[in-house]
């Protein structure tokens, strides 16, 4: 399964300068907080998890929430997302991957979900 996500990093820079930390705490935790380094990244971040919820066919909401989904890196800098237990279980997801770029005023993220047992 697949997901994608678009967001204009203009959007973010004006939540972030509408509601700071807190605002980012709505839909990161704090380790996450501590890897974005200005709008661009939680922008980023943003369009990850928007697009992870797509590829799970459930969108944010009630089965996945943001909290449910943690974005980290690698110690090369790529960006990786594990799922929370409950989402892992209740969608038998086996393998994540995840791709986050920026081009100009925009930040897109694609994730790809592999559900069922490994063969």
């Amino acid at each position: 399964m697949i997901g994608i996500d678009l967001i204009a990093v203009s959007r973010m820079k004006r939540f972030m300068d509408r509601f700071g930390q807190k605002g980012l705490r709505r839909f990161l935790d704090e380790n996450e907080i501590a890897l974005v380094k200005n709008h661009r990244t939680a922008a980023g971040f943003w369009a990850a998890k928007e697009a992870c919820s797509k590829a799970l066919g459930c969108g944010i909401g009630r089965e996945c929430g943001f909290h449910d989904m943690r974005i980290a890196k690698t110690s090369k800098g790529a960006p990786y997302i594990t799922l929370s237990n409950t989402v892992h279980n209740a969608f038998s997801i086996t393998e994540i991957a995840i791709s986050i770029t920026h081009d100009g005023a925009y930040a897109i993220a694609v994730v790809t979900l592999q559900q069922g047992k490994k063969l």
